[in-house]
């Protein structure tokens, strides 16, 4: 049950990089680790920030306004339930909307 796979530690050399039989770095191991998450340059630039705000809205401005304020939900034709569950869900989907955004950049 053997899939062809025999592991060699001569293969490799002191910097755990492959080389190959004649001797030679392989130039694959290079351009796959090119595209990996750890080679690539990130900084905490705008997109943190925006995420940072909306986790800011999301855990501290909406719970605010709806304890401090009760009578925001009516003003727009909401009911009491409907002012406990609606307005919370509009910051989570945009909290959603905002993480799945900042995180699957280039």
């Amino acid at each position: 049950m053997s899939d062809g796979y025999t592991h060699d530690p001569d293969a490799f050399d002191e910097d755990d990089e492959y080389v190959a039989p004649d001797g030679e770095p392989d130039d694959d191991a290079e351009d796959a680790a090119a595209g990996h998450p750890e080679t690539t340059d990130r900084e905490f630039d705008w997109r943190g920030w925006t995420l940072v705000a909306a986790v800011l809205f999301a855990f501290v401005v909406a719970p605010g306004v709806i304890y401090l304020y009760p009578r925001v939900g009516p003003m727009f034709g909401l009911t009491f339930y409907d002012t406990y569950l609606a307005l919370p869900m509009l910051p989570a989907i945009v909290l959603a909307v905002l993480a799945v955004w900042a995180t699957t950049r280039p």
